[in-house]
């Protein structure tokens, strides 16, 4: 029986396994150890006075599985680190098998040479963590599906269309004749599309420009959103300026509501003074990252994927295919 199937909520997974928390994530870290039956191990990771980081791990980790829960959010450098430091720890006390389950994966947009002497970031945090001793990662909605190619061990893509879908299904249950799913932008399209399907409804795209970096204009709206509810679906929101833009835009196009949803909820700078005052009625999120209380308003909830990776866990632990879960 699989750990998420009705009636095995608190199925325990057996075998030699630790789950273990950084800074970053020690809430959803605390939930997916409680859906495997398990408790956080006990560590800490702190600071000299200087502001180098150090680890310290209360427990014997020899050769046990490891599941290091830590996503790479804000201050990104600092999580990273905090990750990288506990998983040498980890490797230094003989611990077997060392997975990163890192929720969300930070520098992912660096993925590509978009000029001339531009760094590839996203391949450089690949090398880190496999030289510092990762034997696996497991992510979701990495913001190039590519990514999984820069690392030399398995990574397991989860994905949080899922969750969302579920979510709409039921919340639209008797209007979703009424409901359209749009891409903010082009590159948002596979993502979106998946929703749509999952949901039977029809897709709409943005067609934008981004004349400097955190800076976007919608050109064109491609597909008909007249009198419908519109759900923007994308895979991170940081400064906000694409969504509230496209937003906008739709509602001047004779949409009825707009509503969004995204994986990854960095919010950084103007982001929810921007949502606030946009048209949106909702917005809904995954708690990849922590949501900080300011950051807390009427019109942003959010779902948990402590469920989802439990679920991977239990499967990769126990030898069974991971990709079907998303099926």
């Amino acid at each position: 029986m699989h750990l998420l199937e009705e009636g095995a909520e608190n199925s325990p997974i057996s075998g030699n396994i630790k789950i273990f928390s950084c800074n970053a994530t020690q809430k959803l870290a605390s939930e997916i150890a409680a859906r495997l039956g398990r408790v956080v191990g006990r560590s800490s990771v702190g600071r000299f006075s200087d502001g180098e980081i150090f680890t310290k791990i209360d427990e014997t980790v020899r050769g046990a599985d490891i599941y290091i829960v830590q996503s790479t959010c804000p201050p990104v450098n600092d999580n990273l680190m905090e990750l990288m430091i506990m998983v040498d720890a980890m490797r230094r006390a003989s611990a077997g098998n060392i997975n990163a389950v890192i929720p969300y994966f930070s520098y992912a947009r660096q993925d590509r040479k978009a000029r001339a002497r531009d760094p590839i970031s996203a391949k450089l945090v690949a090398n880190l963590l496999t030289t510092a001793g990762v034997n696996r990662v497991l992510a979701m909605d990495l913001h190039c599906a590519q990514i999984q190619g820069f690392f030399d061990i398995p990574v397991d893509h989860l994905l949080g269309v899922p969750i969302l879908a579920k979510h709409y299904a039921e919340k639209f249950q008797d209007s979703l004749e009424d409901l359209v799913v749009v891409s903010p932008d082009l590159g948002s399209v596979t993502r979106a599309r998946a929703l749509a399907e999952r949901l039977e409804i029809p897709l709409a795209i943005v067609d934008k420009r981004r004349p400097r970096a955190n800076i976007s204009e919608v050109m064109n709206i491609i597909g008909d959103v007249r009198g419908k509810k519109v759900l923007i679906a994308d895979d991170m929101i940081d400064t906000a300026g694409t969504l509230c833009n496209a937003a906008s835009a739709l509602m001047e196009r004779g949409a009825k509501e707009v509503y969004a949803c995204c994986t990854h909820p960095i919010l950084s700078g103007p982001a929810i003074e921007r949502i606030a005052a946009s048209p949106i009625t909702e917005l809904v999120v995954l708690d990849t990252l922590p949501l900080a209380p300011e950051k807390q308003i009427d019109k942003i909830s959010v779902l948990s994927v402590a469920d989802v990776f439990a679920e991977a866990i239990w499967r990769i632990h126990n030898g069974e295919s991971v990709s079907t879960l998303f099926r």
